[in-house]
Order: C-alpha cells, then structure tokens, then sequence
C-alpha cells in the first residue's frame, strides 16, 4: 500500500497527469530483506525494473551489483556509481558491438545461451566470464517467461564446453523460474538441473564457480506472497540438498522485488460509461492504461491494488480501460475489477504496487501522450 510519505508527496505537490512516485525507504528495507534473506548471495538488483537514477544511486551506496539488458543499462549503473565487477550483462540477446563496448567499459560477466552467442563473445570480449542460461517451466508464476531464453542443460554443457574451448571463463549457470513466483519451491528443480551441469562438466575439467538464480521474486498485490525470509529458506535447503556441502557462489536478481512495492501510481477517471441501456456493467476509463505503463496487465496477469477516496461505498465489477484509441488498451474485462458505484468522472485513483515494470513500459509519445512521469522521494 501507499506509504504516508507518498500520500503526502501527493497531497502537497498535487502533479497533473497520471504519475509514478516512488519511496525509496521501502526499496532500501526491500534490499535489506534480500540481504538478510540469503547473506551468502550477491545481490544484482535487475535495472530494467524501475532504473531511476535515485534508486541505482541509492543502491550503489548499499553495496548493490547490477543486473543490465543493455550498454544503456551498464552505462546508468556506471553513473550511479558501480564498479564494472559489480555489472552483468545478462541479457542472452547481444549485438557484437555492444558486447565489445561492455567490455572496453570493462564488464566481465556476460549471460549467454546458445554456441553462437558465446562466438559473439569470445570474439568481442576475449577472456571473459559467461554463464550460461538454462530453460526452466515457469509453473507457478504469474508472469511466465517464454522458451525466448535459456536452452535445455544438455544443451548448457555443450554451450559452456564451447565457451571453454574459444578461451572463455566457463563461470556457471543460470535460470528465471518467472516473474512474480509465488511457489516457494520452484528454484528447487531448477537447481537440480544446474547441479547436472555442473557435475556433466566437472568430468572433463570444467569446474563452473558460480549459480545465477535469477529473479522471481514477487511483490504483494492483491494476494499475500511469502516474506524475502521463506524463500530464502526454501532455496537455501535447495542448495544444500543439490551441491551438499560445496555450495557454489551465488546471485539473485532482483528487479519487481526489489521496487514494486514501492512505487504507487496516481490516476485520474476520464469517462465512466455503458455500452447499451441494459448494460450492468460500467467501463471505467483511466488517463493510463496498458499503453502508459500498466502493460503488465496483459492477459490480465498482474492485477494492481486500486484505492479510491469511496473505497467504503457498495462495489461492482466493470472493465477497467486506458485513455488510448487502441482496442488493446484495456486492463481487465475477462476479471471484471469491482470499483465502487459512487466512483464518478474526475475523482483520483491510486494503483498501488506499480513500482516495478511501469515507467519503462510506458510509450514515448502513443496517441500524444507523455511517458509516464516518475517521482523518487
């Protein structure tokens, strides 16, 4: 929920348009939870999340490595004051060019999962370190992420064998058990096929160093999810039950963990309406909708909290829809959302958890509209 620090923000700077704004107490308790939850793992907050300059700085200060999709990405985190040993880059999809610009920037650590991806880098960044993803379900989670990343580990050996043999580092192995993962034993399975390429390799000489656990990690919406704690728990006796007691080195990443909860966005009804006289269902429209930063609500997978000033009046469902001409743009119609029915044109809404994957969504300039405005206090 909102903290009273946001409330107030808004409260007394009253911004016009739909905004973002953004507690960075909450994203430094969240980095602490982390911390505490698994002490023996390095943290790589994921930037494609929410890369506020104020939250990568502030991260920076706490000791924070980085997680970066791109030379963009690496170059935010440099400014925000990381070190190029606290930077991967983990996305599996790069140009030559911009492998041979992380490298002159002096990163070392490169995500790769496929024969032709390690050539790219043997041959920009000569000597460096790769680990090399490996597919897992997804089952579980609410955003899935598709087969786009990661191979199957027969195929990781084979990757990382390559890596090897063109005069790379075969440092380890990676996986994403999905976005907002609720089942605190997913990691489970994916650890076991990490462990198999592990010892598959150890047989020829190959001795992998590191496991990349990827993100997952959720934010509360309108459902509870286990506490940073459990799952560090649950991922902890993984470990221990794959690797015994020769537990590799470790990353998580971080990204809607980290600052969903932390950001709150304010909108504002624009129309509320029906579409025939015996229509027992409203449409509610937003000046935001999948266009301005709530993509996330694709196929109706994340559903954000939504807090009005009428919150105590009866309720009833209606489909929630965006500002733009696009029949795309709408949020929930297959899950109407109950809003209450004293809700009318002009009054102010708050979507809550929407610290994570909003600002970074959101278009340039689709229909006229401004990228959604961000506020980090």
């Amino acid at each position: 929920m909102a903290t009273q620090r946001v409330l107030d923000f808004l409260a007394t700077r009253r911004p016009s348009g739909p905004c973002l704004v953004v507690d960075l107490d909450v994203v430094a308790d969240n980095f602490h939870a982390f911390e505490k939850a698994l002490p023996e793992s390095k943290i790589y907050y994921a930037v494609k999340a929410n890369p506020a300059p104020e939250i990568l700085r502030m991260l920076a200060g706490l000791g924070s490595s980085f997680d970066t999709a791109s030379v963009a990405e690496i170059e935010m985190a440099l400014d925000a004051g990381a070190t190029p040993d606290r930077i991967s880059f983990g996305n599996t999809i790069k140009k030559e060019r911009d492998v041979a610009r992380a490298f002159e920037l002096g990163i070392d650590l490169y995500a790769v999962d496929s024969v032709e991806e390690v050539e790219k880098v043997a041959r920009a960044a000569p000597g460096a370190r790769v680990f090399c993803r490996v597919l897992t379900d997804g089952e579980g989670a609410e955003w899935p992420l598709s087969r786009k990343f990661g191979c199957v580990p027969a195929m990781a050996v084979d990757v990382l064998r390559h890596a090897n043999r063109l005069g790379l580092a075969a440092y380890g192995v990676s996986f994403h058990v999905g976005s907002q993962q609720t089942d605190l034993g997913a990691w489970d399975k994916a650890l076991g096929d990490a462990k198999a390429v592990f010892a598959r390799l150890a047989e020829e000489g190959i001795l992998l160093k590191m496991v990349n656990m990827g993100g997952g990690f959720p934010t509360r919406y309108l459902k509870d999810v286990p506490t940073a704690q459990a799952y560090g728990q649950a991922i902890f006796q993984s470990l221990s039950k794959h690797f015994g007691n020769r537990l590799p080195e470790t990353i998580i990443e971080p990204g809607r963990g980290m600052v969903g909860n932390a950001g709150t966005i304010k909108s504002e009804v624009v129309l509320i309406s029906k579409k025939a006289d015996n229509d027992n269902v409203r449409w509610v429209f937003l000046d935001i909708g999948k266009f301005g930063g709530l993509a996330e609500t694709m196929d109706e997978a994340i559903r954000y909290p939504i807090v009005t000033t009428r919150d105590g009046d009866e309720k009833a469902p209606c489909v929630l829809a965006g500002p733009t001409c696009d029949s795309a743009d709408v949020m929930y119609e297959k899950t109407p959302y109950p809003l209450p029915l004293t809700l009318t044109i002009g009054d102010e809404v708050l979507i809550e958890g929407t610290g994570a994957y909003t600002t970074t969504y959101a278009s340039v300039a689709f229909n006229g509209f401004e990228p959604l405005r961000s506020y980090v206090i």
